[in-house]
């Protein structure tokens, strides 16, 4: 006689048994679509510079940033977001050259879009950071603060030269209150609807910015703390994603990935527009330094690490991986 219901009556293990049966009965797919290519391009240069706190990542110059860009179209990543590093000299306490029509962003984003057209989305970072001589992500006021509304106007302006340099979409990343309301206008008032904003909705003063200071040559000069957000608050988050979405936010992104993923869970369960989260240099390096000192399998760190981020509810990543973690998929 055959007795059924022995314990245990429930056997999840038998959708674990082999490769095929795993792949089949996966909740989250991991896709090289789903992946955004962070790059830098550094002014004054004449062969790529290796960023030491980010083993594998380089300043580019605009030959090898085309090169980086076309890798990135051939292995099916969808995006490249645009960083520019200006030479010291170039620096001063406006920023100036961050609107320049001539300054290496601007440049740069021509320059990638003459190599892939629409075969890539080009993003352009919208902050001051990179350009100012005090190293803060707006213009300082008589006591030293950031000056919020002083700011949103150099945004604006920004905006509006990264479009007529081709970008698709645009990032502010300052995290000044009223800036996704500002350089909408902004790129409206030249016609330019045609152009998407990524708002860096929830962007976290984190300590895991520290080899991308490296990467941008960051002036910076104290710290980010009177505008970037608290790490110790969640609601906060839910009330900058509702200001970036009234004021017309196309994407929303948290910022760090990792160490956010509740965060990321909860901007993505509240909203109907594309979801983003950047892993940062941070996320990036430490994984590579585990992994040079044999602590943990790389490339299994690596996937493992941005499904945990799709898993949370991004539809798009920003990672430094993006280019091999995209041909590992494949």
């Amino acid at each position: 006689m055959t007795v059924y219901g022995s314990f245990p009556g429930a056997r999840p293990r038998r959708l674990r048994t082999t490769p095929a049966m795993r792949r089949l009965v996966a909740e989250t797919r991991l896709h090289p679509a789903d992946l955004i290519l962070p790059a830098f391009v550094r002014e004054g240069i004449s062969e790529p510079v290796a960023i030491s706190a980010m083993p594998g990542v380089y300043q580019h110059t605009l030959d090898t940033l085309r090169k980086a860009a076309a890798e990135a179209v051939e292995a099916g990543v969808s995006g490249i977001m645009l960083f520019g590093v200006p030479t010291d000299e170039k620096k001063d306490a406006a920023g100036t050259t961050g609107t320049d029509p001539d300054g290496i962003l601007q440049v740069a984003l021509r320059a990638v879009r003459e190599e892939v057209g629409d075969d890539l989305v080009v993003m352009s970072d919208l902050c001051l950071d990179e350009f100012t001589d005090h190293g803060h992500c707006g213009v300082l006021d008589s006591e030293g603060r950031v000056d919020n509304d002083a700011t949103l106007e150099r945004y604006a302006e920004m905006a509006q030269v990264q479009a007529d340099a081709g970008a698709h979409v645009v990032g502010p990343s300052g995290m000044m209150d009223g800036q996704i309301g500002v350089v909408r206008d902004a790129l409206d008032g030249i016609g330019r609807e045609d152009v998407a904003i990524l708002a860096y909705t929830a962007k976290y003063s984190s300590a895991f910015y520290g080899p991308f200071r490296e990467a941008v040559g960051s002036s910076l000069k104290g710290d980010r703390k009177t505008y970037q957000q608290d790490p110790a608050n969640r609601r906060e988050s839910m009330r900058e994603l509702a200001l970036d979405l009234e004021e017309g936010a196309d994407m929303v992104m948290v910022k760090p990935a990792g160490p956010y993923l509740d965060i990321l869970a909860d901007v993505a369960r509240e909203v109907d527009v594309p979801v983003a989260a950047y892993q940062i240099s941070g996320e990036y390096s430490m994984v590579e330094a585990a992994a040079e000192k044999g602590w943990i399998e790389r490339e299994r760190a690596i996937l493992e690490t941005l499904t945990g981020i799709k898993r949370a509810g991004a539809q798009m990543i920003l990672t430094y991986w993006a280019v091999e973690a995209a041909r590992l998929l494949r």
